[in-house]
């Protein structure tokens, strides 16, 4: 129920996984119930996506709207109450290089195990749709830059993932070309998104060395290959952020549907069940200790 592990401790985890043989596939969590759900199931990695937060959160689109407070405060509580390693998405820094420097710490402190840090412009685009652009290179190195210098700075140890939207008006090359500065800046993950072929994921990953992440999303700009075949051509992360939240979502439209039609719901996780996810047998055994 209550999270042991330090951040130090899996940010240690991420790197082991980082630099042991085969993909890594990551789901998307939104709050602490879907990432406990992926800890339970056995994954041994999670990503906190801001689409998701956005929309679970605020019920709002990722658009920019959602806090570095807000953002946060959602990190501590996943936290506090998993302890596989999870990268958080932090957006743009919510400022300058100074705020991204603030943004890095405070989601270590908060227990993160990685960070990602983009190069979009403000107010910052779900990166599968439609308005977005980047900054000049300069202020992407700044970025980045201030992102791997909180790394190293305190006591509690984080990734960092840098991310370029940079194909969406400035083309592959231009993509290419920031990802292999980022990654001479010292960021431990990569990550061009929107990745539009499976030949051009061959190409970022020849022409840049490192460890990739892809995303993936249903119905989104990248083609959903196989993992095995992101395996042979070189990713190590397959990141699926918004498939938990969107079969949640689908699910939900359908019970809601048979309660509109006034049909109980068969096909739900039993209450049983329900109360030892949420930690119910957890609680019990640390209220007895304590009566």
């Amino acid at each position: 129920m209550f999270s042991k592990i330090k951040s130090k401790d899996k940010a240690s985890k991420l790197r082991e996984k980082l630099n042991a043989k085969g993909v890594i596939v990551m789901p998307g969590c939104f709050d602490s119930l879907s990432a406990k759900l992926i800890e339970k199931e056995g994954l041994d990695v999670g990503f906190m996506s801001g689409f998701c937060v956005s929309s679970t959160r605020l019920g709002m689109p990722d658009t920019g709207l959602i806090s570095f407070s807000e953002m946060v405060d959602q990190v501590r509580n996943i936290c506090n109450s998993t302890s596989i390693p999870i990268i958080f998405d932090g957006d743009t820094g919510y400022g300058n290089s100074v705020n991204v420097f603030r943004t890095v710490r405070g989601y270590a402190d908060a227990g993160a195990a990685g960070v990602m840090i983009e190069d979009q412009k403000w107010p910052k685009k779900c990166g599968h749709t439609k308005g977005k652009d980047v900054v000049d290179l300069d202020e992407a190195k700044s970025r980045i830059k201030a992102a791997v210098d909180a790394r190293n700075y305190g006591d509690n140890d984080i990734l960092i993932m840098a991310r370029t939207d940079a194909i969406a008006t400035r083309g592959l090359d231009d993509a290419i070309n920031r990802m292999k500065i980022f990654s001479e800046i010292g960021a431990d993950i990569l990550f061009i998104e929107a990745v539009k072929s499976k030949d051009d994921m061959k190409r970022i990953i020849k022409e840049v060395p490192g460890h990739h992440m892809i995303n993936l999303i249903e119905d989104g700009d990248t083609p959903l290959l196989e993992i095995n075949e992101l395996e042979q051509i070189g990713y190590k992360i397959a990141v699926m952020p918004l498939t938990l939240m969107s079969a949640s979502v689908k699910t939900m439209q359908e019970c809601l549907k048979n309660m509109k039609n006034k049909v109980y719901n068969t096909n739900v996780t039993k209450f049983s069940e329900l109360r030892d996810i949420v930690g119910f047998n957890e609680y019990y055994k640390i209220e007895d200790k304590y009566k």
